[in-house]
């Protein structure tokens, strides 16, 4: 698989990421929904730390985070890159281009969304304000909207631990960017094989 096939999937995952997070940004108050079925929802939330809204604490935990985010998009381009020079399998390519859009996705978002937005609290964002950003470079916080609560009720109260309490499946807020990171490494587990083929040994 050549490179300019990467950067086109690369390309179209990145334009859809940021016209949904823009879009929701630019339509919607913080916590603000749509209910398009019973079992998904646009819902506006924003993530200013890792995955499962995990926070490094501390004065510059997020600063942090974000360049440590800025070097795995490094490690990971140059990655794609080796594997489409060694003519690596076309699952391993595609896959490892999904992650790095999925991952570049939501850098944009804490780099430069502190700098071209106001605050969503209690009010729909504009795009460059006159004012000033909510934020500063490095600073800014991942948007996230698609909701799937495919199921929410009680757990039995035979259940150790959980049982008794109120539980949602699937609970977590996420977006495009995540779905092509979540996407990316469920191909190289589901085909690990193909992806990373055995060289035969040498007699």
């Amino acid at each position: 698989m050549s490179l300019k096939k990467s950067i086109v999937i690369i390309f179209l995952v990145l334009l859809v990421d940021q016209i949904s997070k823009i879009y929701v940004k630019t339509h919607f108050s913080l916590g603000d929904g749509v209910k398009v079925f019973e079992w998904f929802q646009i819902l506006f939330v924003e993530n200013e730390g890792m995955a499962w809204g995990a926070r490094i604490p501390g004065e510059y935990g997020k600063l942090f985070l974000t360049i440590f985010r800025l070097i795995a998009i490094v490690g990971i381009g140059y990655w794609l890159w080796d594997s489409v020079r060694k003519n690596m399998s076309r699952v391993l390519i595609v896959s490892i281009a999904l992650i790095f859009a999925g991952a570049f996705g939501n850098i944009i978002d804490s780099v430069i969304y502190g700098l071209i937005f106001n605050d969503s609290h209690h009010q729909v964002a504009t795009m460059f304000p006159t004012e000033g950003g909510y934020g500063t470079i490095f600073h800014g916080k991942v948007v996230d909207m698609l909701y799937f609560p495919l199921w929410k009720g009680y757990l039995p109260e035979w259940l150790p631990f959980w049982g008794g309490k109120f539980f949602t499946f699937f609970d977590p807020v996420f977006n495009i960017a995540d779905m092509s990171i979540s996407t990316g490494v469920g191909l190289l587990m589901a085909f690990n094989k193909k992806a990373f083929p055995k060289k035969p040994k040498e007699l």
